[in-house]
């Protein structure tokens, strides 16, 4: 015979308070929150400058779409004393490989090249490459794009060849290359590899990679101060490069934009780059609305993923740089992934020349993001910028951004609410799966149910759902004397169904 709670344990079944996730900080809130933590990260980055000798340095913080700070400090020319504003233009290094593997799989969306194309299929003077082992796998364009060449590791030797011509490039690799590794084993940084991924998206998309960029990706984004080649600056704009050498600056020889700049070669301002950001942050989450571009949400999600593991950082530690907080690294597609100890994902990217350093990080579930450029060489804002946005997340309470509750799940939220209170026969068999109650005796749940729901006394209201994705989430029913959390998650079935449930005391408020 069926058991089911008493109407004094369970009280009068009562209605949803909400089937929306929990309640966020407005935008308003959030942008406070970020604004008062500025004077701990103005001081930081000014602490940084003068240690380091950096004589420019701009960086700014992207929340939900919009550069809410930027700061700007020291010289873009030192000589002529031009200081550093939100306009000024920096070379960002490495950080351009990103938007050159974004073109690549911009082609590939459009049909123009497939990611497990070999890479001599497109560069012919690859035909005759001789990798390092006869069991070595075909190079492909996939292995560029993550890193996992096999080639060796190439700072800063792949820093002084960024102006060199196809021709050049098409003599040098011609005559054979030396690898680490067999592609596809392991990550191991390669200037190299993305100078050929540059080369391909050239033959693939008819026209030299940086104008396909350009045109492609910068000018539907408003990037409309990005640019490859330095002497088309705008007058009194760029950021000249330095070194500190015997306590002076000394300038450093400036690289013209060649057919190897996809390694490195974008120059770019605060203002632009802020918009790139943003974009790769309104990446997520996966959502039903108008996909505008230039390149497809799904596109940038799929390149934020990690791809291949780079390291495990066991000493790690939050933004207090004592509290331990270990990280585990891969490499995307011309990005870092990050995953702390805490289950936070951060990407981005560094980038160094001679006469530049810079770094952005952005945490793409918290809707934030934070970039800096520096014109000394291999400016060390690498750690400081990841410290501003792991700071960010822990102490401004942005929260990760809440996942939309799907119909079904608020529509099996309300028959779950009224399943445990009552178990009622009509209510488990219309919501319940086939394992159900061949997991757990139906007995058995009602009196598991009872012990969980009769310590919190008359049920007072239920609380709202907090999905954890379209199939998966938790609610709270709360009672006089306390609160159940109750998680369920549904079947892949058309018409999806629990299949799992748990009850437990919830934490104290």
């Amino acid at each position: 015979m069926t058991r089911t709670l008493s109407r004094n344990m369970c009280g009068v079944l009562l209605a949803l308070s909400a089937t929306g996730a929990l309640a966020q900080p407005t935008p308003d809130d959030r942008t406070a929150r970020v604004t008062a933590l500025t004077p701990e990260i103005d001081k930081l980055y000014a602490d940084l400058a003068n240690k380091q000798h950096l004589p420019g340095l701009v960086y700014g913080i992207v929340l939900d779409g919009k550069l809410v700070h930027v700061k700007t400090l020291g010289l873009a020319d030192i000589a002529h004393q031009t200081p550093v504003t939100p306009t000024t233009e920096f070379r960002i290094a490495s950080m351009t490989k990103s938007f050159v593997a974004m073109a690549a799989l911009k082609l590939r969306d459009e049909g123009k090249l497939r990611l497990d194309d070999p890479v001599a299929q497109w560069l012919p003077e690859l035909k005759a490459l001789q990798l390092p082992t006869t069991d070595s796998p075909v190079l492909t364009i996939r292995h560029l794009m993550t890193m996992s060449t096999g080639l060796p590791e190439d700072n800063p030797w792949g820093d002084r060849q960024m102006s060199l011509t196809n021709a050049q490039l098409e003599q040098f690799v011609g005559q054979g290359l030396s690898f680490s590794n067999a592609p596809g084993v392991q990550f191991e940084y390669s200037n190299l590899g993305f100078v050929l991924l540059g080369k391909v998206v050239s033959k693939a998309a008819g026209m030299r990679f940086q104008d396909y960029v350009t045109r492609q990706i910068l000018q539907p984004l408003g990037m409309t101060h990005t640019r490859w080649e330095y002497t088309q600056a705008a007058p009194g704009k760029l950021a000249l490069g330095y070194h500190w050498d015997h306590d002076a600056w000394v300038a450093e020889p400036i690289l013209h934009d060649g057919d190897a700049a996809a390694m490195g070669g974008l120059i770019t301002t605060a203002e632009d780059f802020a918009r790139y950001v943003a974009f790769h942050l309104n990446a997520w989450p996966a959502r039903s609305e108008p996909d505008p571009g230039p390149v497809r949400r799904a596109t940038l999600r799929e390149m934020q993923l990690p791809q291949v593991f780079a390291g495990y950082q066991s000493k790690a530690t939050m933004s207090d740089e004592k509290t331990p907080n270990p990280k585990t690294n891969f490499y995307a597609d011309g990005l870092n992934w990050t995953r702390d100890s805490r289950n936070v994902v951060t990407v981005g990217h560094s980038g160094g020349l001679p006469g530049y350093g810079s770094q952005y990080r952005f945490a793409p579930d918290y809707g934030v993001g934070v970039f800096a450029f520096a014109n000394l060489r291999y400016a060390p804002v690498y750690a400081p910028t990841a410290r501003v946005l792991d700071l960010l997340v822990e102490r401004a309470a942005l929260g990760p951004r809440a996942v939309a509750v799907s119909p079904v799940l608020a529509q099996r939220q309300q028959q779950v609410a009224q399943m445990v209170q009552t178990w009622a026969p009509d209510v488990t068999n219309a919501i319940v799966a086939e394992n159900f109650f061949l997991d757990r005796a139906r007995e058995d749940w009602v009196a598991a149910a009872r012990t969980q729901l009769v310590p919190i006394g008359r049920m007072v209201s239920v609380g709202p759902m907090k999905a954890e994705n379209r199939l998966r989430g938790t609610f709270q029913l709360v009672g006089e004397k306390g609160a159940v959390d109750v998680t369920f998650t549904l079947t892949p079935e058309r018409e999806p169904k629990v299949q799992h449930l748990e009850l437990k005391p919830a934490a104290a408020r």
